[in-house]
């Protein structure tokens, strides 16, 4: 059985080095640490978000932060944009229902239904359906591991792929276009090439539908933040890709247990003849597969085509529902959201 206490979302502060030491023991993502999570309370959170501590054997197993709908019935972890994954962090050795099932029955007495939002199956095993619980496909996901030379990685790259981005290269070279990447990682830095990031993205279609970055709004203060307090500890990397003098892309990293962590990623959309996004992921990867302290790439983001090309291995990510009631679960199988 498990022993459960609940504390306001202010009190993380309090719980960030068992926080901390149940990710780096079970889990191991940057985008799972207390520094992350805290940034993500700051900027994003509300009064109403709970810190939920459950413990067997004086020793804690599993944390999470929950968030409740209006009218109290249905809690899901709290899940800003910015999240790639669910900030659920639990121990393998326990049954997910189980432990739900024991939450609500402790503090939650009003709620009919709990979500577990965002999971990653390389962290925790999908678990089976039963009558209480059903699982749900959330994104499929690519990721590439840094095994031997960039050489071997790219000779198994598509014809296509290769030919289109030689060929871009040789045009962009006879134009007198000289081609750099610049990597940052210093915090100093930091500031003015997340500005670079901005004045791309804002220039694109993110500025139309709103969610791009800026200098001016709260997303662009949170990743400024995020990125210097990762900086500080050599984790966090800024790629921008040139074309002379002129940023043309950018790529936001975060590095942690020898995962590099795709966040975001921008470029010039007035280019269209040759793609500065792709002849900087290629000359990064280059890099990246130098560096031996680098195992795996993660990008945590929809699959889309460009993906398929530079990527072997994809997963499915999912979300989880409990529900109070065998009955309500049966009603509510069909449908994809984790709100009733």
């Amino acid at each position: 059985m498990l022993k459960w206490e609940l504390y306001p979302a202010q009190d993380f502060e309090k719980y960030r080095e068992q926080w901390d030491e149940l990710n780096k023991f079970y889990y191991g993502s940057a985008l799972l640490e207390s520094r992350f999570v805290a940034l993500l309370l700051q900027y994003f959170g509300n009064s109403k978000i709970k810190l939920a501590i459950g413990q067997s054997d004086q020793k804690i197993v599993v944390m999470t932060l929950l968030e409740p709908n209006t009218w109290g019935t249905v809690w899901t972890t709290f899940q800003p944009a910015q999240a790639p994954l669910g900030l659920w962090l639990m121990s393998p050795t326990l049954n997910q229902e189980q432990a739900i099932q024991s939450l609500m029955s402790t503090f939650f007495r009003t709620a009919i239904l709990f979500g577990i939002t965002q999971q990653d199956p390389i962290f925790i095993s999908r678990p089976k359906q039963t009558l209480n619980l059903h699982t749900i496909d959330y994104i499929s996901t690519a990721r590439i591991q840094v095994n031997g030379t960039f050489e071997d990685y790219w000779s198994v790259r598509g014809k296509n792929l290769r030919h289109n981005l030689k060929r871009q290269r040789n045009r962009l070279e006879r134009e007198g276009t000289t081609l750099h990447l610049d990597v940052v990682y210093q915090p100093e830095a930091i500031a003015e090439a997340l500005s670079d990031y901005g004045r791309l993205e804002s220039a694109g279609w993110k500025n139309v539908s709103g969610t791009a970055i800026s200098e001016h709004n709260t997303q662009g203060a949170f990743y400024l933040q995020l990125l210097k307090t990762y900086a500080e500890t050599g984790d966090a990397f800024i790629y921008r890709y040139f074309y002379n003098d002129r940023v043309v892309a950018c790529d936001l990293c975060i590095i942690g247990n020898g995962i590099i962590n795709w966040l975001k990623t921008t470029y010039d959309e007035h280019e269209t003849t040759s793609s500065p996004a792709a002849l900087l992921r290629q000359d990064s990867f280059e890099q990246i597969f130098s560096n031996q302290h680098i195992n795996t790439i993660e990008f945590y983001g929809k699959v889309m085509d460009w993906h398929t090309k530079w990527s072997d291995e994809i997963r499915t990510m999912y979300h989880v529902n409990v529900y109070r009631w065998a009955g309500l679960a049966k009603l509510h199988k069909t449908k994809t959201k984790l709100t009733v």
